[in-house]
């Protein structure tokens, strides 16, 4: 077996639960449970085929952390939760507001791939694209990754998708509760010959579609419609070949909430208006993506092919409330972006002798994107007054991006115990200016015995601006309105450096006791940062010239009986200097402090933890139910702390610390084939703070939800 360091697989515990309980208490016939309608060569193909397609990127050297479909649904929320949600139980996994996390003190540096191939990046600030309903297993690879993984280094979002696996069924279900929550949903899979395939659909109303702005439990103005549907299908041609479709679809709506109590300050009026309640603000955003992939996969030892062609759409638009706008902020803008991408990925695998395995790709990806302004502003005089009524400003723009990527590694076995997987990898970005950087990738990975695997990593990356999020805004037309920036400097953000260093070990000192630690340093020239600088809730990429970010990711999981819990803790330390790009953006004396010292990113955390336990009934009056809960901790994101003498350091104070505590308890009534649950989100009903609305790039307040109960019932049929 080729050493693979697994570092703290933290819903290893929860897996494990829910097989031991689905083997006493048969479960909802999942569509991804095997079964008789296919014939077993075709079953013992497909699988095999799956293994190939794993084994053309392993993690070698990485840290990872996986949870599969089972551990999912034992968590409270089960699948009927954000994706999100579900990442936040991972070690080093930073909450944040309007749906966002952060890995290891990165803003936003995630790459997205499924079964393989690169999911390009969208344009969505609150929705979740992805549904948990979707994923047969995911993966976050994080570290000194392999060379075949690049442009996005913060963390890789792996997911292998349900299939099929030749059992025809589905499942009904309805989940609901608190905050005027309603989540129906269905999910269908099965065979016919050589074809396999897998739907699943869901639709979803709540009142706490973003986050509150004050910490009340239903927040104003704050509901969400949200649809998604996705579809898998695949075609075994042949015992050596696979043809694959992967399609997503989701079209989210969020009213933008509101404080209450508020008037604007007097400084603009309209029409001799200048009253405006907050709590009759209307803004709202809405937000769609669509994606595909067709894939063919060819394994003939010793060589394996998965050659992909793939397309991603998303639109984002925003809709202000002018005239409440204008008499708060001086300004209003409705804006919609748009991005397409579409590309192709090849990525191979050479099994040359005993010692050597070889692999290789390259990625090619297109990006076009249009952004559409129209911003009412009021025209002012040389001290910033306001010189007449409201006008509009019209700004609209187009631009393209190429984005071309190779790689070549050698996973090489120096002994026994000991394997070391040197490559490179090259990056080419053309868009707003021509990038491109050779990244030479090693890992040592070192397994004396079956309780023990260390490893130690150097990886230098390259990371370009998200391009869909840069900012095509001639602030030149803004001159002479109470729109213009003070700043007039508008550099377009570079791409990012790094140099990155891993070291980590993951021991198993009995059958029921697994732990791990890992370290990392990160060494960033033009480290990439993101915020929020408007009304529309649209995120604007920045760079500070240089950034250190380092720290430390503990874990542990218990397994034995019907007892299963897991435990992570993250030290982390995130800090950049001189910011250099989209300095428009910032006052002129946060620029200044900025550019001679040191501060903490806005999404730095100190400390960050997460734990859960389940618990399965397998005998008895209550055999077939099962009791759970999980919990996530944090220190504090940054915030600006004004002194009392006035003055302030960006990003130099936090938010008081917080743990969020959830419940889960469910029973399967095998008769019925029917699965209840009932969820407890927040059980202490803990109000705290995710921001506060200040700090370098943060926009309004944000606020954790409050307690939330909830039920949902899923019928199976078939399989």
């Amino acid at each position: 077996m080729r050493p693979r360091l697994l570092s703290g697989i933290a819903f290893l515990a929860l897996s494990t639960a829910s097989s031991a309980y689905a083997a006493d208490n048969p479960p909802p016939a999942d569509a991804t449970d095997a079964g008789p309608a296919a014939p077993k060569d075709v079953v013992v193909t497909a699988k095999r085929l799956d293994e190939a397609r794993a084994h053309i990127q392993p993690s070698l050297g990485a840290t990872s952390y996986g949870i599969d479909t089972a551990a999912i649904k034992a968590l409270p929320g089960g699948d009927n939760q954000q994706f999100n949600q579900i990442l936040l139980q991972l070690p080093g996994v930073v909450q944040d507001g309007f749906g966002q996390f952060h890995v290891r003190d990165d803003h936003n540096g995630l790459q997205y791939r499924i079964n393989g191939t690169v999911l390009p990046e969208g344009l969505a600030v609150f929705g979740q694209t992805l549904s948990p309903r979707l994923v047969s297993k995911v993966d976050l690879l994080t570290g000194a990754l392999p060379a075949q993984y690049g442009l996005r280094s913060a963390g890789i979002i792996d997911i292998t998708t349900k299939s099929g696996m030749f059992s025809n069924g589905g499942t009904m279900s309805i989940y609901g509760g608190s905050h005027d929550t309603i989540e129906p949903s269905f999910t269908y899979g099965g065979s016919s010959g050589q074809t396999n395939y897998f739907v699943s659909g869901d639709y979803r109303h709540d009142a706490l579609g973003i986050e509150s702005v004050d910490g009340r439990s239903t927040p104003i103005h704050d509901n969400t419609d949200q649809y998604q549907a996705f579809a898998y299908v695949d075609h075994i041609l042949n015992d050596h070949n696979r043809v694959s479709f992967i399609g997503g679809y989701s079209n989210q709506w969020f009213q933008i909430p509101n404080p209450a109590g508020l008037q604007p300050d007097g400084t603009w009026t309209v029409g001799g208006q200048s009253a405006y309640p907050s709590e009759k603000l209307d803004e709202r955003q809405l937000e769609r993506t669509a994606f595909g992939q067709l894939s063919w996969l060819h394994d003939d030892e010793p060589l394996t092919i998965q050659a992909s062609l793939f397309a991603r759409y998303s639109s984002l638009r925003y809709r202000p409330d002018v005239l409440g706008e204008l008499l708060f902020n001086g300004q209003a803008q409705a804006a919609f972006k748009q991005d397409l991408a579409i590309g192709g990925q090849v990525d191979a695998v050479y099994h040359l002798g005993a010692s050597h395995t070889l692999r290789g790709g390259v990625l090619l990806i297109h990006d076009h994107s249009t952004s559409d302004t129209t911003t009412h502003v009021f025209p002012v005089d040389d001290t910033g007054a306001q010189a007449g009524e409201p006008i509009s400003i019209v700004d609209d723009g187009a631009s393209n991006a190429t984005t071309f990527s190779a790689y070549l590694q050698d996973e090489w076995k120096l002994g026994p115990t000991l394997t070391l997987n040197l490559g490179a990898r090259y990056d080419r970005y053309a868009a707003f200016r021509t990038e491109q950087q050779l990244s030479p990738r090693a890992n040592l990975v070192w397994q004396p015995n079956d309780t023990l695997t260390a490893h130690i990593g150097y990886a230098r990356y390259f990371v370009p601006p998200p391009f869909e999020l840069v900012s095509s805004t001639s602030i030149a037309k803004f001159a002479g309105t109470s729109a213009a920036p003070v700043v007039q400097d508008d550099t377009t953000p570079f791409s990012e450096r790094q140099h990155y260093f891993d070291v980590g070990f993951q021991a198993k000192p009995s059958a029921y006791f697994t732990y791990g630690v890992d370290a990392y340093y990160r060494i960033s020239e033009n480290l990439l940062d993101e915020g929020q600088f408007g009304a529309p809730i649209i995120l604007t990429p920045f760079n500070y010239a240089k950034g250190r970010i380092g720290g430390v990711e503990a874990n542990a999981t218990y397994m034995r009986g019907p007892w299963n819990l897991y435990a992570n803790f993250a030290v982390a330390r995130a800090k950049g200097r001189q910011i250099v790009s989209s300095q428009f953006s910032f006052a002129p004396d946060e620029l200044a402090y900025i550019n001679n010292h040191y501060i903490f990113l806005d999404h730095d955390q100190t400390y960050t933890g997460s734990a859960g336990l389940t618990y399965s009934f397998k005998h008895g009056i209550l055999a077939g139910s099962a009791l759970g809960g999980s919990m996530i901790y944090g220190s504090g994101l940054r915030t600006t702390p004004v002194l009392a003498d006035g003055t302030s350091i960006p990003n130099g104070g936090h938010l008081p610390g917080y743990a969020q505590v959830n419940l889960t308890a469910s029973h399967h009534f095998a008769g019925p084939n029917l699965d209840v649950r009932v969820d407890v989100i927040n059980l202490a009903d803990h109000k705290y703070e995710i921001r506060d609305g200040t700090g370098v790039g943060v926009g309004a307040p944000q606020y954790g939800p409050r307690r939330g109960v909830f039920v949902g019932l899923t019928k199976a049929f078939g399989g």
